[in-house]
């Protein structure tokens, strides 16, 4: 038979029964809508990651007092730890041979005042001017502030876009003053549009200069330092360790006890985040594999009735030349189409969840043509490997006993 027959022959077979054929999908509808569904998930949680929530340079890491906290007992060993303070910043400014840039981070939480409009809670962030560069601070509108405003605690700001969507709906901010807890700053530029994670929006932020900061709100607070390697992405090994001694001698640190600091870097915070994926993506796919597997045996069931249902005629293709081949070619094929039909279903329904999933939470959501053609071609594996024994049991019928068939 040739194929084109075969198409024909299947299409018809099961067109016939159209109810019966969606309900036997049904397993593979929701098996494959769950997996297309999950994964864009896991794929725009990533891709967030990787692009938004941690945003450093590859060839820069921050030395912090906390770092990256994965246990309690890590937790109750950095609280152990020293605040780093502005002298640390200098000292290490002036001693180390392998950092091409330093910059530093302290921050608080205060409320924002234009006139009668108020915004609470946000997050106010001090920094140098070179930490734009260092974690890729894009500016929509206007300027980051220089290190020169920094050094003499000019009151200025760069405000994200909530900050200014809550003060100044629809009109430029810049050259505009907030009062920042009470105490007024001059609005210089608009930061691009983060968007938001897990529900924590990444606009709702004001920079100013570290300076000003420690002026407005207390100098003894706590800092992070940023540093860009010598060498690039192959230097940060290196510079770390100089790092780790300069902290090590600053705070008298003998050499059995623990570093007085933590390290964070890009990859370092992506390796963490692509372990606590896996887990789910591979659990939540395990879950979904179950409704696969029982889209197989309801297939599988259903192509066994076909066959019975159909024995004579069967018996009549074999009798007039179709070979033993070409019964299981069709059978495959019916069952190839039927999980195919249910792939398509299920990726359409899969893409509408992640479409509504990224439109109304806070969980980012990816669908790629990778994982449209994934999600087809696991369908139509599941319905050829169901459809293996119907279509065997099918070419095996003897053809005298199947025209005999009622």
């Amino acid at each position: 038979m040739l194929n084109g027959e075969l198409l024909r022959v299947a299409w018809r077979a099961i067109n016939a029964h159209k109810l019966r054929s969606f309900l036997t999908l049904l397993g593979v509808i929701i098996g494959v809508m769950t997996v297309v569904a999950v994964v864009s998930v896991i794929q725009g949680l990533n891709n967030y990651v990787a692009t938004k929530l941690f945003s450093l340079s590859p060839d820069v890491y921050t030395i912090e007092r906390f770092g990256i906290i994965t246990s309690r007992d890590e937790f109750l060993e950095a609280l152990k730890r020293k605040r780093i303070q502005k002298s640390d910043l200098e000292a290490f400014q002036r001693l180390s041979k392998t950092a091409v840039m330093v910059g530093a981070r302290s921050g608080t939480t205060r409320s924002v005042r234009s006139g009668a409009r108020r915004l609470s809670d946000v997050s106010i962030t001090g920094v140098t001017a070179n930490v734009a560069e260092l974690s890729n601070l894009d500016v929509d509108l206007g300027r980051f502030f220089t290190e020169s405003e920094n050094e003499r605690r000019a009151f200025v700001a760069v405000i994200g876009t909530e900050v200014r969507d809550e003060l100044y709906p629809r009109l430029d901010p810049v050259g505009r003053t907030i009062s920042i807890d009470g105490i007024p700053f001059r609005v210089i530029g608009l930061l691009v549009k983060q968007g938001s994670v897990f529900g924590q929006s990444q606009d709702n932020v004001v920079y100013v200069p570290r300076e000003a900061l420690a002026k407005a709100w207390g100098a003894r607070r706590g800092l992070s330092i940023y540093v860009k390697a010598k060498g690039g992405v192959e230097g940060i090994p290196a510079s770390m360790d100089e790092a780790r001694a300069i902290f090590r001698a600053l705070r008298k640190t003998a050499p059995s006890a623990p570093d007085p600091v933590s390290f964070v870097t890009a990859e370092a915070i992506q390796v963490v985040w692509r372990s606590i994926s896996a887990g789910a993506f591979a659990l939540l796919v395990f879950i979904s594999g179950i409704s696969l597997v029982v889209g197989a045996i309801v297939i599988a069931n259903i192509m066994l009735v076909s066959v019975v249902e159909r024995t004579k005629e069967i018996g009549i293709r074999l009798a007039i030349g179709a070979k033993k081949r070409d019964i299981r070619r069709q059978f495959l094929l019916e069952a190839a189409l039927l999980s195919l039909g249910g792939g398509a279903v299920g990726v359409l329904f899969g893409w509408i969840i992640s479409s509504l999933i990224n439109a109304f939470t806070p969980l980012p959501t990816l669908v790629t043509p990778g994982l449209i053609t994934t999600g087809l071609v696991l369908a139509t594996l599941t319905g050829l490997l169901a459809g293996v024994f119907p279509a065997v049991k099918a070419s095996r019928l003897p053809p005298i006993e199947a025209l005999r068939y009622e």
